[in-house]
């Protein structure tokens, strides 16, 4: 599929005119936010991050990365061989992995208030345990933008794993879905930015209220979002992929791994 039902482009390699993109990119000089989270004992993870994202990430773009982090000495600390300017967001230190992972969504609604509304014109917001492997450019950037998650995109929808208990704020039933979205790839326009991590942020907070957990934490709430508020752009697998699933044949250039990471996740 190169397009979804509501007739929004799905990128893959091959879609799109890099060089005709870029052109209209520098006629707007969009200036693009890279977010990624660096908490705990993923800090070991950023340097390989950022390096990549400087590699890959928009070249010739204006980028600026913002480091959220609840150790900003240890961040400091690191030796980056990065060129683009790097903000740190001091974050809260959370109680546990549930709390890291949900209290993205409100520091980036927080961020968006005080920062990004001033400095960027898109946002990015990817996770730490990615590493990027070839060119990911500016046929990424929309108003609002998901990445299919690459365990999922053939599979029929009752197979998604959608939050179906309806007790949760992710509640999505038997008979709606259109896709499965990753949770640790997604951007936009600022304001849109705010208005996605506002709402799943509220809902999460409800859940959170009645002693809640939606099945996969904040991406179940993405999901729901992208339900009732469909994406402008989607992103094919190429954007976010696993070596723990092989080599799909669609994919045709693999532009991220995503997942190595030297210690296991916490519960």
């Amino acid at each position: 599929m190169i397009l979804t039902p509501w007739l929004a482009p799905i990128v893959w390699e091959g879609t799109f005119n890099h060089d005709i993109l870029m052109e209209e990119y520098q006629r707007n000089s969009y200036r693009i936010g890279l977010l990624v989270p660096a908490i705990g004992k993923y800090i070991q993870l950023l340097k390989k991050f950022l390096e990549s994202a400087e590699r890959y990430f928009v070249k010739g773009g204006m980028v600026k990365y913002y480091v959220c982090t609840d150790r900003p000495d240890e961040v400091k600390a690191l030796n980056l061989d990065i060129k683009r300017p790097m903000k740190i967001i001091k974050v809260p230190e959370y109680s546990d992995w549930h709390q890291t992972v949900m209290g993205r969504m409100e520091v980036i609604k927080n961020q968006t208030e005080l920062l990004f509304h001033k400095e960027l014109d898109y946002l990015a917001c990817l996770d730490t345990d990615i590493v990027m492997l070839n060119p990911i450019g500016v046929e990424i950037l929309g108003e609002m933008v998901g990445a299919l998650h690459p365990g999922y995109y053939h599979s029929p929808r009752k197979d998604l794993p959608y939050e179906r208990r309806p007790i949760s704020q992710a509640f999505i039933p038997e008979d709606e879905g259109d896709f499965y979205y990753q949770g640790n790839f997604f951007l936009g326009t600022v304001p849109r930015i705010y208005q996605l991590t506002k709402a799943c942020n509220e809902n999460i907070m409800k859940d959170r209220a009645n002693g809640i957990h939606a099945r996969f934490d904040e991406e179940s709430h993405l999901n729901k979002y992208f339900l009732y508020n469909k994406p402008t752009k989607v992103l094919s697998p190429e954007y976010i992929c696993n070596d723990s699933l092989g080599s799909p044949k669609d994919i045709k250039i693999k532009r991220v791994n995503h997942g190595d990471k030297p210690f296991k996740k916490d519960t």
